[in-house]
């Protein structure tokens, strides 16, 4: 827990112990001046004011002021020894789904009260003239410190507050598909390199990630691959990536290179979180499948059978494909599977777009034709258009390392604020008497 500086200084005789605070965090207050240096942060400045000025708006408050009070109710309606089963399971799985948010809300009060009082120590240490630099130095390490953890506490109440999406525990079928430009061979490489950046970044999250299928190009490009990624929460921090990636560099190979200028391309990333078998299915009459020969680069043949495998679903004309494997029943599961995430996105798809009609949320619909994010290498910047980030170092970035989470985690903030917004404006429609909110406002 963070030293509380009014309470230690007062407890200290004066001046001759400070240089043993000072050695206890100088540690930490060196990380603290460097990390705060670092320009890829930017972004997460801006979306600490926002979240700071979200929490105080007065619909947030009473909307976190009205679940506190309805924890209060449902604690006390359990302590009812004559409460029903019925009752007493429903209070208790309520009581469950309340308890994150009075916990980080209860944090978040503390943390600021902290800030509070070594602020308010630090400013009468200034005007003090009989203190030294010293102490002043080491309040503002401590200020820091709190003001970094009140950061996180609120990021962590938002997080609380706003549901979890259903599918964010599911893995995923990615997939990437070159587009069209006059360059030709641009979008293809640049297709490759996308591919590579997610094939980093799975092995940075200790992900699983397992080619389904995989068409490659001439000059070392990409027409289109599919993978299946699965690990601890994909679909949460990959569903943001489906859309239009746009690129402008001057090309190193291929025909595009002769002319030495500047082209720009673009590629198409797809996420479709992978359903179980019993969330959807699919009548074997409403198939049509093709065998085919394999086809590599240029359109030659790479195999002698007839392996590779095209399903098409009659009813929606959803098509899929596979022919990464020798083996005609494996390229079939392979199809299959695409296919079920396929159709399955599609039915999400409607549903929320009938759900989501009075607001769009900041970071962008799921719509996977909407350009969301250019990469300039001539620039050396990738800028993601729906919250305005941007980064330099862009080798660094299609590593698909830590500059792709801070990213990503960006996003995730922008949405869960919307998110929150969303739920604010729909507290505020009239509820009815049988809401367990309404018995909470009463408690209070």
């Amino acid at each position: 827990m963070t030293l509380r500086w009014t309470i230690f200084w007062k407890s200290c005789v004066p001046l001759r112990h400070h240089g043993i605070a000072v050695k206890l965090t100088g540690i930490l207050g060196n990380q603290l001046i460097s990390r705060s240096q670092n320009h890829r942060l930017q972004p997460y400045r801006k979306n600490h004011k926002m979240t700071v000025h979200l929490l105080k708006d007065e619909a947030v408050q009473k909307y976190i002021h009205r679940l506190r009070n309805e924890y209060k109710v449902v604690t006390g309606t359990l302590q009812n020894a004559n409460l029903s089963d019925s009752d007493r399971r429903h209070c208790h799985q309520r009581r469950v789904e309340l308890l994150p948010v009075v916990n980080a809300f209860t944090c978040t009060e503390d943390a600021a009260k902290d800030l509070q009082e070594v602020e308010s120590f630090l400013q009468s240490t200034i005007a003090d003239p009989t203190q030294d630099e010293q102490m002043v130095e080491l309040l503002r390490k401590e200020q820091a410190e709190l003001t970094r953890t009140l950061q996180d506490l609120n990021k962590e109440l938002i997080q609380a507050l706003v549901p979890l999406d259903e599918h964010d525990d599911s893995n995923v079928i990615l997939e990437v598909a070159s587009g069209r430009t006059t360059g030709g061979d641009i979008c293809q490489q640049f297709t490759r390199e996308i591919f590579d950046m997610y094939e980093g970044f799975a092995s940075y999250k200790n992900w699983h990630f397992d080619v389904l299928n995989y068409a490659p190009a001439d000059y070392g490009g990409l027409h289109h691959a599919a993978v299946k990624v699965s690990g601890e929460a994909v679909y949460r921090w990959l569903k943001f990536e489906g859309g239009t990636h746009r690129v402008q560099r001057i090309p190193e190979v291929g025909l595009s290179s002769r002319m030495q200028r500047i082209h720009t391309g673009t590629m198409m990333v797809i996420v479709l979180p992978q359903p179980n078998e019993v969330e959807i299915q699919i009548d074997p009459k409403d198939l049509r499948i093709d065998t085919f020969r394999s086809k590599g680069p240029g359109g030659q043949s790479v195999n002698t059978t007839d392996s590779a495998v095209r399903i098409v679903h009659l009813p929606t004309g959803t098509v899929s494909e596979c022919q990464q494997s020798r083996s005609q029943i494996q390229n079939k599961d392979t199809a299959m599977r695409v296919l079920k995430a396929r159709l399955y996105q599609s039915i999400m798809g409607k549903q929320t777009e009938q759900r989501d009609t009075a607001r769009k949320q900041q970071v962008g619909t799921r719509a996977q034709a909407e350009r969301i994010r250019s990469y300039n290498f001539s620039q050396d910047r990738v800028t993601d258009h729906r919250i305005g980030y941007m980064t330099r170092d862009i080798k660094e970035f299609m590593r698909g390392g830590e500059q792709l989470e801070e990213l990503i985690s960006a996003l995730l903030e922008h949405s869960d604020l919307e998110a929150l917004l969303e739920l604010v404006e729909s507290d505020r429609l009239p509820r009815r008497e049988t809401d367990p909110g309404s018995a909470a406002e009463e408690g209070d």
